[in-house]
């Protein structure tokens, strides 16, 4: 899948923060976003075509790092860069002195990573950013995937670059309308079940789309066969995206996530799940710091309200913590047809649960809606009997869509759904007109 796709509002941002910077002054702008959400490819379609220098941090010894940003700079802008030059601080001089004569962009991959090369990189670049800036014309931009870092460097009153970004860019997945176009080039005639299968594995990430796109039919038993497999590259993929991230707590972290992931979702049945009472830390910093988890109330709940729900943000990480982490014995005794027939046998009533999530998501883009949740009675009878899977807020009218989420509508009982409404608008919604509506793969 070597076509780029969307992301047409960020380039026109960053075309836009171009202009300024070769016209007007610098500019530094951030971009974050989860790995494989598309950093490096979105910069490398934003600076084509103009001067350009691309530095990638690897974890080396600062003289040898520099030493390769030397013959890269030399390579891309036809300069000449004097051999002393052996730190990061007086090459980022001698490109902010560069930029006063002619406007480039200089683009920096895995920014975080000279917190391992050498830390005070950050106040250097403060320093000589601080004194350039207004006399330049380069268009800097930083980018890493280790997002909780890269908000610390850049969010934090402490950091030395508090403060320096004049844009941070957050990368999201695709969104609904870019998966339905991908996977119409690809599978032509997809039904809407290979719709809801790609989106429950993928959740938009960019990667993971191409992994899937070029290497199987699109299919849902194709996807799955795909993926669990030997040598697959989603096996490890959870562990190799949150290893980092979490250090070395990772195993109670780990522990949260899967218990989550398995339905699990009240932070008091989580500290049973995982044999810790102090598990509310870990779960606060998994929203707050890391942006894995996230809490819901029932729609119009107050902010502190007890009545809270946990659930894994990110389609992909649910997936893999639901099978490829719960079933880590099968993967290592190589008994991948196990875990295939398991994940085929629960895909019907697995996917459901996330169709739900899709058509929140199709409820968010539409643009028709102020607030957008799930409700829920914990008082009064049986959970199930007082839950609404999507309530949905008009913009401006007292208006209110209260929705039921299945597979197929056979499953639906229209007469349970009004009588929970009735309860929703006598508890919560007293001065709005409630709609009723039932959405099945059909309406995807």
């Amino acid at each position: 899948m070597v076509k780029f796709y969307n992301r047409i509002g960020e380039l026109a941002e960053l075309n836009r923060i171009r202009d300024l910077s070769f016209t007007d002054h610098s500019r530094m702008t951030v971009i974050t976003g989860r790995r494989r959400i598309g950093k490096t490819q979105l910069i490398t379609k934003a600076i084509a075509e103009t001067p350009a220098v691309y530095l990638f941090v690897g974890r080396k010894n600062e003289a040898l790092l520099c030493a390769e940003f030397a013959g890269e700079v030399s390579r891309a802008l036809d300069v000449f860069v004097p051999g002393e030059i052996r730190s990061f601080r007086s090459l980022f001089q001698y490109l902010m002195e560069l930029a006063r004569q002619r406007p480039f962009h200089l683009a920096i991959d895995e920014f975080q990573e000279f917190l391992t090369v050498n830390a005070s990189v950050y106040s250097d670049i403060q320093h000589i950013w601080d004194m350039y800036k207004n006399k330049s014309k380069m268009n800097l931009i930083l980018c890493g995937s280790l997002y909780s870092l890269m908000q610390k460097i850049f969010t934090d009153a402490k950091e030395p670059l508090f403060g320096r970004a004049d844009n941070i860019i957050k990368l999201s997945p695709f969104d609904l309308g870019t998966l339905k176009e991908i996977l119409k080039e690809h599978r032509p005639k997809f039904s809407s079940d290979e719709l809801l299968a790609l989106y429950t594995f993928t959740g938009g990430i960019p990667k993971y789309l191409e992994l899937l796109c070029d290497n199987s039919p699109l299919s849902i038993n194709g996807m799955i066969d795909f993926m669990v497999r030997d040598n697959s590259p989603f096996v490890d993929e959870g562990k190799n995206l949150l290893v980092e991230e979490f250090g070395k707590n990772y195993g109670a972290y780990f522990s949260i996530l899967s218990a989550v992931s398995g339905g699990i979702t009240t932070q008091h049945d989580i500290e049973a799940a995982v044999g810790d009472k102090s598990a509310g830390g870990y779960i606060k910093r998994l929203i707050e710091d890391y942006h894995v988890l996230s809490r819901r109330r029932p729609v119009l709940a107050k902010e502190g309200s007890q009545t809270v729900r946990y659930e894994i943000t990110d389609n992909f990480l649910q997936f893999w913590f639901n099978y490829f982490d719960r079933y880590r014995s099968l993967i290592e005794i190589k008994n991948f047809t196990a875990l295939k027939t398991l994940v085929k046998a629960d895909y019907p009533a697995y996917s459901g649960r996330i169709l739900e999530r899709y058509f929140r998501q199709q409820f968010a883009e539409s643009g028709q809606f102020r607030l957008i949740g799930s409700w829920w009675s914990p008082k009064g009878g049986a959970v199930e009997q007082n839950e609404i899977d999507i309530v949905a807020l008009e913009l401006e009218k007292k208006r209110a869509l209260a929705v039921e989420v299945k597979r197929q509508k056979k499953n639906f009982t229209s007469a349970l759904l009004e009588a929970k409404a009735e309860h929703l608008k006598h508890k919560v919604l007293p001065d709005y007109d409630i709609e009723c509506r039932c959405l099945t793969l059909e309406d995807m």
